[in-house]
């Protein structure tokens, strides 16, 4: 079972890559769900417990679904691979 803090890496990397996967920078991001770029910037490090609400407005904003987010299996599979 994964740690509470690898949990939040892990969500916060998957984050990370859609985001830049699609060019968009965590200013943009942060003003599609009206947060401040300090708060995309600790999501996406892990250093905080995203919320649900939060999730669902990056999601859309991403025009991926939630689902897409919390698959970390990927992310979780290659972390432990380096």
């Amino acid at each position: 079972m994964l740690s509470d803090k690898d949990l939040f890496e892990l969500v916060g990397i998957r984050i990370r890559n859609i985001r830049k996967s699609q060019g968009v920078s965590q200013q943009i991001l942060a003003y599609e769900v009206d947060m401040e770029k300090t708060n995309i910037s600790r999501i996406e490090a892990g250093r905080t417990n995203v919320t649900i609400k939060n999730l669902y407005k990056i999601a859309q904003a991403l025009g991926v679904t939630m689902k897409d987010i919390v698959d970390i299996e990927r992310e979780h599979k290659e972390t432990k691979d380096m």
